[in-house]
């Protein structure tokens, strides 16, 4: 079958615009920065080793669900690269209200909380103080709409 150069060409430029309108339609899993840095360049290991929010170094960063993650050391980067879900904020370092109430929001490395080996982040600490007067519910509600958000693109409120 012989295929002429017009319309191979209009094939090409149909799948390359097609292509582009999904790309701009997915959804981010994991919050970035314009940068694409997760988590605001804070070491994720950290939260659990140090028991608090430590600023991350780009020396020591590796790409994973392709964002950028920055560690303060090098042990802590080697962790991450070893069992990264292990260390990785839930529902992609969003805010764990936002999410739970069906929308994402940025989440605050210094509003943070883990709930059985589990990192949250929210969008502030007023935030993660409601978050945490529901905290069960929420998390199970998270978790709910993190799994429908697969399917639909949540609405993103900052």
């Amino acid at each position: 079958m012989k295929i002429s150069k017009s319309l191979l060409f209009l094939l090409l430029t149909a799948a390359v615009f097609l292509a582009a309108c999904a790309k701009e339609e997915s959804f981010k899993r994991i919050s970035t920065t314009a940068d694409n840095v997760a988590i605001k360049g804070f070491d994720t290991v950290a939260f659990f080793t140090a028991e608090k929010a430590v600023a991350g170094n780009p020396e020591f960063s590796f790409v994973w669900n392709g964002a950028k993650w920055y560690f303060s050391s090098a042990e802590n980067m080697e962790k991450f690269k070893a069992a990264p879900e292990n260390y990785a904020p839930q529902f992609g370092g969003y805010c764990a209200y936002a999410v739970s109430h069906g929308y994402t929001a940025d989440g605050d490395p210094n509003a943070w909380k883990i709930v059985d080996n589990k990192l949250y982040l929210n969008y502030n600490q007023q935030v993660k103080e409601k978050w945490e007067a529901e905290q069960p519910k929420l998390i199970e509600d998270g978790r709910k709409n993190w799994e429908e958000f697969k399917r639909k693109k949540p609405q993103h409120k900052g």
